[in-house]
């Protein structure tokens, strides 16, 4: 690393580094098995994952990580992701200090609103290079260590043969995941066969989930949660579209299962709506969806002061977003919910792009104490899955 000088801002001390560039790579990093929910309805048999590296001129960089799922508020596809990286990101942050995070996000939403799928990796790797210029953990920067690990829950995938996805659900609970989330929505008559199926094997060791991925209308998800009641779910994650709020907010009025809000809420104003509308106990955040760290910190604190509960989580992803909901996790002092925080790492994914992944043992993610997010990249895995756009 080449030597940092100070440079006073405001009467405050702080490094004079400048980003020098902006490198942005496209992966397609293999699923062990195709992913598919009612959300996605041609099987995904890779993470189409984008990761950016802030360099700078103090010789460090910082990583982030995005994903292209067209869904969730996010309608671009992974070649348009690269581009608003490149060719619209890139130049507004060049040549600005990676300490100035809140204007650099600010620069970047004025410049595409709504953008949080694009904007999460340059935060993320905003946090990270600052966190490695000042030899601490990110977690540092949002206020210091309030814990060691993160609960985690895991999530069935839906597999070819039902037999396949209780193996898989064995396999959880052999590993210590109690909270586990199935997926609903493709036809009613497999959603109560399989949610019956896990409780008759499991019974009362298992918290029963369920996730719609908003492919339901209110009428069929009253159904549905009607007659999957006698099961005792643990909850029902985004039953109705992302629009209904209003409709979410009747339901879980109507309904015994308590309810989560997740691709409702992209950022503070829909969590705001969720709030004044009664329609969520809870909501799920995700690195990518939400904006990545700078905007989640922002949506735990408003969570919180209304007291819904919290479900810290991420899309499939490597290490890297994993990182960076552990780092949120580690900062925030107040409860947090098992949530999908390793889900990739943990059970889709086939493969890592880092020297060391993210552990979890016994459903609890260790949360890195190493500089920055605390991980390495394995440049000749980031080589071997990079994308031919």
């Amino acid at each position: 690393m080449n030597e940092i000088k100070p440079i006073s801002k405001d009467g405050v001390t702080a490094p004079d580094v400048t980003i020098t560039e902006v490198e942005v790579i496209p992966l397609a990093v293999p699923f062990k098995w195709p992913i598919q929910n009612a959300g996605i309805k041609i099987p995904l048999d890779a993470l189409p994952s984008t990761i950016v590296k802030i360099h700078t001129d103090a010789g460090v960089y910082g990583v982030g990580e995005t994903q292209a799922w067209k869904r969730q508020g996010s309608a671009e596809d992974q070649i348009n992701q690269v581009r608003i990286l490149k060719e619209y990101f890139a130049p507004l942050i060049v040549g600005k200090s990676p300490f100035d995070i809140a204007a650099i996000m600010t620069d970047l939403n004025k410049t595409l609103f709504h953008s949080y799928y694009c904007q999460a990796p340059i935060s993320d790797a905003l946090y990270d290079v600052c966190g490695r210029i000042l030899g601490v953990p990110v977690y540092d920067l949002l206020g210091g260590k309030c814990r060691d690990t993160a609960p985690c829950s895991c999530t069935l995938v839906l597999k070819k043969s039902n037999e396949e996805m209780f193996e898989n659900a064995q396999e959880h609970m052999d590993r210590g995941f109690k909270h586990q989330s199935i997926k609903i929505g493709l036809t009613p008559e497999l959603d109560y066969q399989n949610v019956k199926r896990l409780r008759e094997n499991f019974g009362d060791d298992i918290e029963i989930r369920v996730d719609a991925n908003a492919s339901m209308n209110y009428e069929q998800a009253q159904q549905t949660l009607k007659r999957l009641d006698p099961f005792n779910l643990e909850l029902v994650e985004q039953p109705v579209p992302i629009w209904d709020v209003d409709g979410m907010a009747a339901l879980s009025r109507k309904v015994s299962t308590p309810i989560i809000a997740d691709e409702s809420v992209a950022d503070d104003h829909d969590l705001l709506e969720v709030i004044r509308k009664r329609a969520a106990s809870g909501f799920q955040t995700k690195i990518s969806k939400n904006g990545g760290i700078y905007y989640i910190r922002k949506l735990f604190t408003v969570a919180s002061a209304a007291g819904l509960s919290l479900y810290p989580g991420n899309h499939p992803t490597t290490s890297i977003g994993t990182a960076a909901i552990l780092h949120l996790c580690a900062a925030w002092p107040e409860p947090i919910k098992p949530g999908n925080v390793a889900t990739g790492i943990n059970s889709s994914l086939a493969d890592d792009i880092v020297v060391e992944s993210i552990k979890v043992e016994n459903a609890e993610a260790l949360i890195p104490d190493s500089p920055g997010l605390g991980i390495e990249l394995d440049e000749d895995k980031v080589k071997k899955y990079t994308a031919d756009l």
